[in-house]
């Protein structure tokens, strides 16, 4: 391996490392990246030390290909934002809603909220977990969750999250086969069937080496 490309494989290792703390290590050097949200070329500022700073990652695309579209109104939700991308397109496609957009790396929500302001969305609302009200029902959760985070750490994740769905609302999951993707829904539906209400999980699509996870509330 030659010095570049173990520079490059170190830079890799650092911002996956990262991605999922408070606050990354290194500089917080924004680059403009041009990508499609909602139908639309758009410029979005990302850096490193953030979640897929390239640009839109292979699950995230395969979720906002397949997902059906989110609730015209009401409380919609992104677990695990990043710089944007999930959040953004909901709030193009449902401008009267109020989009949460929750991350725990401070980073990634500077980046989410100035990318919704440049793209002129008001109606995103990017938080830190604990600022969301916890009476705060959700009538649509899209997420690429955290898989490298952790099974302990992500299960805490959805387990905080998932109940929180409102009747008649729907979550969209994506999660790469090959990381655990069926075993998660396993534990997703034993999970909820202990919580309040009717849920119902199950396997809605798969892509691209990705399953795209369904849970609706009756």
């Amino acid at each position: 391996m030659n010095p570049h490309e173990r520079q490059s494989t170190t830079i890799h290792l650092v911002s996956s490392q990262h991605y999922f703390s408070e606050s990354p290590e290194g500089p917080f050097t924004r680059r403009s990246v041009a990508v499609t949200l909602g139908g639309k070329e758009v410029k979005v500022s990302t850096a490193g030390g953030i979640f897929s700073p390239e640009g839109i990652d292979k699950g995230t695309a395969v979720l906002l290909k397949h997902a059906p579209a989110p609730a015209t109104q009401g409380q919609l939700l992104d677990i695990g934002c990043g710089w944007g991308p999930i959040a953004l397109s909901m709030a193009m496609q449902s401008p009267q809603a109020t989009v949460w957009a929750v991350d725990v790396n401070e980073r990634s929500r500077t980046l989410c909220a100035e990318n919704a302001a440049a793209l002129g969305l008001a109606n995103v609302n990017v938080v830190a977990p604990s600022e969301v009200p916890a009476d705060l029902r959700f009538d649509t959760i899209w997420s690429n969750p955290p898989i490298r985070v952790g099974k302990q750490a992500l299960h805490e994740l959805l387990e905080l999250w998932l109940p929180r769905l409102d009747h008649g609302g729907e979550a969209w999951l994506v999660v790469q086969k090959n990381l655990g993707a069926d075993s998660l829904l396993a534990w997703i539906g034993t999970m909820l069937d202990s919580a309040a209400g009717n849920f119902v999980s199950a396997r809605a699509e798969t892509a691209k080496g990705f399953r795209l996870l369904k849970i609706s509330r009756d």
